[in-house]
């Protein structure tokens, strides 16, 4: 039994030239993952966007070592795809809440949805007025689906086009679980007696309305989010999270009808392992992407600009004078930081105090899906002392 086993693995085993490439561009995204995250760690000047940037930022390590080890290990594919896929939902959740830290908050970003609302009603003649109050469907969602009136009802449908997509990832790694231990799960193979080709088609279409409800919040709150060039953050989380899924589903359709004949195919042997190979490849192109689209560099300067407090990103250039009228007119209801008479003048935090922020947060208690991944864990144990 033992010799069958390690006749398996060795026969399972990817070649040489895939694991040392794979290895090299890990190698890469670890580096300059890390280096990203220690530069927003040492200029955390703005907790409400930076700690769920931090969870966007962290999905690229984990979606790189994670594929790593199915690469090398592919018995525990099915595992490492789960783990995968639980912080690719928590990823998703991040992303969300960044954007709305961006626009000041829930609070405030309803109100600017309602405001636009209020505009389009007041002026019926102004050009294309009518367009912003409410969201029309294209075709041939509009035959399904009322346009969404721009308001609290469209943030709750946004946030539940989210959240959804968590909840039912979840359900489907679980079930995964199951079926893998009864021998039915079958990834990449697509057969009536499989679970696989069942939690693929799910999958899909809640995939689908999450993007579909991020487009929509995009296309609303692109000018309010000007400042953060969000049409490179929206291109980039969308190529991970959702290239990455169907690039996976392709795979195993062409493999499933000898359409996939290509050398790395033939080398690698299995449909998980090319997924896992090309995963490893352009995570590390997406970290290098990663240093462009989410820079520390505007938080560095937010420090010096408006030492004790935190700000929203880029409300005012640096280059222009402050306008009391204006700062009442766009007041944007976020958390700040004040100084008190025992706080050390000096702003901004710790690398340790930042990583505390991140995973307990400011008001001293753990959020549980911040657990969802172990680097995060154990970047707290580190900043907490014990390790």
């Amino acid at each position: 039994m033992n010799n069958t086993s390690i006749l398996i693995q060795l026969v399972s085993s990817p070649p040489t030239w895939a694991t040392v490439i794979a290895a090299a561009f890990l190698l890469t995204t670890l580096t300059l993952s890390m280096y990203l995250l220690f530069e927003h760690l040492s200029a955390y000047k703005n907790p409400e966007e930076q700690k769920f940037l931090i969870g966007v930022i962290l999905m690229v390590p984990c979606y790189s070592i994670e594929s790593f080890v199915s690469l090398v290990n592919p018995s525990i594919g099915v595992d490492c795809e789960i783990l995968r896929d639980c912080y690719e939902s928590f990823a998703m959740y991040c992303f969300g809440r960044y954007l709305v830290a961006c626009l000041g908050g829930e609070e405030r970003t309803i109100q600017f949805m309602e405001r636009q609302a209020r505009l389009s009603v007041k002026i019926p003649l102004l050009q294309h007025s009518s367009d912003k109050a409410t969201i029309n469907h294209p075709f041939p969602l509009n035959y399904f689906f009322k346009p969404w009136k721009l308001g609290h009802r469209f943030y709750q449908i946004v946030k539940f086009g989210i959240v959804q997509y968590m909840l039912i990832k979840a359900f489907t790694a679980i079930l995964a679980v199951i079926l893998e231990a009864f021998g039915v799960y079958c990834e990449g193979e697509f057969k009536v007696g499989c679970g696989y080709p069942y939690t693929a088609v799910v999958l899909n279409f809640s995939q689908s309305w999450a993007l579909y409800c991020l487009v929509q919040f995009y296309t609303v709150t692109k000018d309010e989010l000007a400042h953060i060039k969000p049409l490179a953050k929206f291109l980039t989380f969308k190529s991970i999270v959702f290239l990455t899924w169907w690039q996976g589903v392709a795979i195993a359709l062409l493999c499933t009808f000898g359409l996939f004949k290509s050398p790395i195919a033939q080398g690698l042997q299995f449909k998980s392992s090319v997924q896992d190979f090309i995963i490893c490849i352009e995570m590390g192109i997406a970290s290098i992407v990663h240093l462009y689209v989410f820079p520390a560099k505007p938080y560095e300067l937010m420090g010096d600009r408006f030492p004790g407090s935190v700000s929203v990103l880029g409300d005012y250039s640096a280059d222009c004078p402050l306008d009391p009228d204006e700062i009442r007119d766009s007041e944007r209801p976020t958390k700040l930081r004040l100084p008190t008479p025992d706080d050390d003048t000096k702003s901004g935090m710790t690398i340790r105090e930042s990583v505390r922020d991140v995973v307990i947060g400011g008001g001293g208690y753990v959020s549980i899906p911040k657990f969802a991944n172990i680097t995060t864990l154990l970047l707290f144990l580190w900043a907490c002392g014990i390790s």
